[in-house]
């Protein structure tokens, strides 16, 4: 582990970013804030999956490559979320929650 913290000061520095993450996914009202919330919840998740898998099994890599597959899988969702507001924001422009819930199909 690193000297002189310890994994309850990570831990408790990852909840704070994954309810940072949740309160800004219930609050905002535009696209791209609330993809960037999301990917605040992805890396809370990730550095917990990291430094569990470091205090628990130091010598073990699954919680490396979860990590790994987890931050694939967030580039492969932020790419296709920017390329869907960008589609909107041409048909609509705007990227607001209120005028795409308001949109005619």
């Amino acid at each position: 582990m690193i000297p002189g913290i310890s994994i309850y000061e990570i831990l408790t520095i990852t909840s704070i970013l994954f309810f940072i993450g949740v309160y800004g996914f219930i609050t905002r009202k535009n696209l791209i804030s609330i993809l960037i919330s999301v990917e605040l919840i992805l890396n809370a998740s990730v550095i917990n999956f990291v430094i569990i898998n470091k205090y628990l099994y130091p010598d073990m890599l699954q919680g490396v490559l979860f990590s790994l597959f987890i931050i694939a899988v967030a580039a492969a969702e932020t790419a296709l979320a920017v390329s869907i507001i960008i589609g909107l924001y041409r048909q609509i422009s705007s990227v607001e929650v209120k005028d795409v819930e308001t949109m005619k199909y």
